[in-house]
């Protein structure tokens, strides 16, 4: 008897380490997260594997190095961490994940320990005046002639004479081919290559600073730098092995071609100064027979129960929505009302009240960033927030009552383009539904205030998909249907879609959904189906939660909501490398996912690679728009698939609202608080560019003469009258 006990205990001391083997690596990666060297020492001794991965493939050094815990680092590589170890997805190593973060005794660490990518260590010191960073990389002995000659290039433009004297110094000591002379290019040279190339996939715009060539892809958060290797050809530091080169005929640059390290290559025609141009304001293009004049047609007053109105459709005909106002001397603005706090949920209508939500910090704090960029760092405002709803006279603006929700600590932080309430709320008429995700709570209000019920959902966290320390914040809004309160909850760990009795709140049921955080909203197929957009797409059962179809592959991060037009769902994703456009038909069925080299079947009616980012696209009288988040906007047969035309919208900037349209018109709001207003037909024209003097990240909604816009700060009615 005592040695079958022996025995049962040898074994059951065993079974954890290969059983939770996956709770160790994970249990590692938390720790180098957290700059722990005691817990992740403690691991690895239990048996955590030092170069296990998450599903991107990084290890734990690589957490280390993006915090810049160098006691970590330094007990990892003691113990067999792989120094050059690439992620699959952005093809880092764990050195540029410091780089990217400025840990600049994280990254000498590493190039010490034989990192690869020295090089670039090398010119992001000179860059940034990092003289300890330069002298790091002066010292691996992976630094090459090339590597010296592209610094040197960039020391002489931005002189510091400690690193210009490190490098020629480190040139001087090297075989003589290395101390051959920078590529110098005359300035004509430089400006002739400034323009603005565009294929079918993607827009690169090069300008010119001083004599420093730049050049931005289409969603990159600012331009990159680029390196001459000729007098036509150019290389950046960020992507080793990628070159640019620039050619064209009698004086005249007519294309640009990007290679990639593997041979692929791609070309971008040059697009001349009239293509490029939009039309401006007050000088409209003539309209052609085909495109229609904006309809003043007027019909009874419509709600705008949820996220862009009525499943998301975004259509507000027969509203009387306005071209034009100012808010500066009140042409056309009926109402102006302060939210306290603030959010990036839309407004939604009913009747003659419009709801809108709000998170209050206590500590006060508004950090918030808008533009073209791709930092994952969240706002550290853990402070205790109150989160309220709030119903105005759409009449006139005056508050008729409001509500707390919660007060409390949020469960999760925000990105730095988000807030503490990012979900748009949601109305049958009858009560009002709010969604706080980072407080998990799902509630109800009647139509005057009253408090109905609270459900609790659980904290949503969302966040960069590369590493959920990194939390942004959940945004997807609940939509209500057939009695039922669809929750789409897509987050680090146990995602799922969920339906709870709009009168009780109850939970009817719910399925578990093998995605990572996402953001859309989901959308109402044929009344049949529900569609969510995600790294996989996937339809549900709206009464039971049965999944019906799935189709992929799609963005890493989407947040889009698919719409609805003609018989068919369309779903795009705008974040690289996978950037659809897929037109859905309703008899899908099981897994629809297209063979490579296809792009249509039974039930997909058209595919393509040209999806956009952040912004949802809209159907409007046959036609499908897709608005990037840089403001790039391309109109596509809504049957077919056919581009009609591509153009800017204004000048550019950044977009995260999503275009709604009204009569003819569409009206696309960009995160600087200006709205464009566009005839919708097949070819492009600006009607007006209306100025609100405030950051719009909210979708306007349009009801009964009114063009209800959210800023950051305020609620406004914009209609005829005052």
């Amino acid at each position: 008897m005592m040695i079958h006990a022996a025995i049962l205990v040898f074994t059951l001391a065993f079974v954890p380490q290969t059983a939770d083997k996956a709770a160790l690596n994970e249990e590692l990666w938390n720790a180098a997260r957290a700059g722990d060297a005691a817990r992740v020492a403690k691991a690895l001794d239990s048996g955590a594997e030092i170069n296990s991965g998450n599903r991107y493939k990084a290890t734990a050094l690589f957490f280390a190095a993006d915090k810049g815990h160098v006691k970590v680092i330094r007990l990892l590589l003691d113990r067999g961490a792989e120094v050059n170890a690439l992620d699959s997805f952005y093809k880092f190593r764990p050195l540029m994940m410091a780089l990217m973060n400025n840990h600049t005794p994280a990254a000498a660490l590493l190039i010490e320990r034989g990192s690869e990518g020295a090089g670039e260590a090398l010119v992001m010191g000179v860059q940034r005046k990092n003289v300890p960073l330069v002298t790091a990389a002066l010292g691996a002995k992976g630094i090459t002639a090339a590597n010296l000659k592209a610094a040197l290039t960039v020391a002489k433009r931005e002189p510091n004479p400690e690193i210009l004297a490190l490098i020629e110094k480190k040139i001087a000591s090297m075989p003589a081919e290395a101390a051959a002379p920078a590529v110098i290019i005359p300035p004509d040279v430089l400006k002739s290559y400034v323009a603005t190339y565009r294929n079918e996939n993607a827009t690169m715009t090069v300008t010119l600073k001083g004599d420093q060539l730049l050049i931005q892809p289409q969603g990159a958060p600012q331009p990159i730098a680029l390196v001459p290797s000729s007098d036509s050809a150019f290389t950046i530091i960020e992507a080793p092995g990628v070159t640019f080169a620039f050619a064209g005929r009698g004086g005249t640059i007519e294309r640009l071609t990007v290679t990639q390290g593997n041979g692929a290559a791609q070309s971008y025609p040059r697009v001349t100064d009239a293509a490029a141009a939009p039309a401006a304001p007050g000088a409209p293009l003539a309209p052609s027979a085909s495109v229609p004049a904006p309809s003043t047609v007027r019909t009874a007053a419509k709600p705008w129960p949820a996220f862009r109105g009525d499943n998301a459709a975004g259509n507000g005909d027969g509203q009387g929505a306005i071209t034009e106002w100012n808010v500066e001397d009140g042409k056309n603005v009926r109402w102006k009302t302060p939210i306290p706090g603030f959010t990036t949920a839309s407004p939604i209508v009913w009747g003659s009240k419009v709801f809108a939500v709000t998170a209050i910090s206590s500590k006060g704090d508004k950090t918030f960033r808008t533009g073209l960029y791709g930092d994952v760092a969240p706002v550290e405002d853990l402070s205790e927030h109150t989160w309220k709803i709030f119903c105005l006279d759409k009449a006139n603006g005056k508050i008729l009552w409001e509500n707390v929700a919660h007060v409390g600590i949020p469960k999760v932080k925000r990105h730095t383009k988000s807030t503490q309430a990012n979900s748009t709320p949601v109305t049958d008429g009858t009560r009002v539904v709010a969604l706080f995700g980072s407080t998990g709570m799902l509630a109800a209000w009647d139509m005057n205030g009253k408090p109905l019920w609270k459900t609790d959902v659980g904290v949503l966290d969302s966040g960069w998909f590369f590493d959920p320390t990194y939390q942004w914040g959940h945004s997807s809004s609940p939509i209500i249907h057939n009695g039922k309160v669809i929750v789409q909850a897509d987050v680090h760990k146990n995602s799922f879609i969920a339906a709870y009795d709009v009168k009780t709140g109850k939970q009817l049921w719910k399925t578990d959904r093998e995605e990572i955080s996402s953001w859309g909203t989901p959308t109402v197929f044929d009344g049949k189906q529900i569609v969510t957009n995600g790294p996989t797409v996937r339809a549900y059962d709206p009464e039971t939660g049965k999944l019906l179809w799935k189709l992929g592959p799609n963005s890493e991060v989407t947040v889009a909501t698919p719409v609805v037009g003609d018989g068919l769902i369309y779903i795009t994703g705008g974040y690289p490398p996978v950037r659809p456009i897929y037109a859905v038909r309703s008899a899908a069925s099981g897994d629809i996912s297209l063979p490579k080299d296809k792009t249509s079947s039974d039930v997909v009616a058209w595919s393509n690679t040209s999806g956009t980012y952040i912004p949802t696209p809209i159907y409007y009288r046959g036609i499908l728009y897709t608005c990037g988040n840089d403001g790039v906007l391309s109109a596509y047969d809504a049957n077919t698939g056919e581009r009609i035309f591509r153009a800017r919208v204004g000048s550019g900037g950044s977009f995260s609202a999503s275009p709604i349209a009204a009569d003819g018109k569409l009206y696309f709001s960009n995160e600087d608080g200006d709205v464009f207003v566009v005839r919708a037909g097949r070819q492009y024209e600006q009607l007006a560019k209306n100025s609100m003097k405030e950051v719009i990240m909210s979708t306007p909604a349009i009801s009964d003469g009114l063009i209800i816009v959210r800023t950051l700060g305020h609620v406004y009615g914009i209609g005829e009258g005052k």
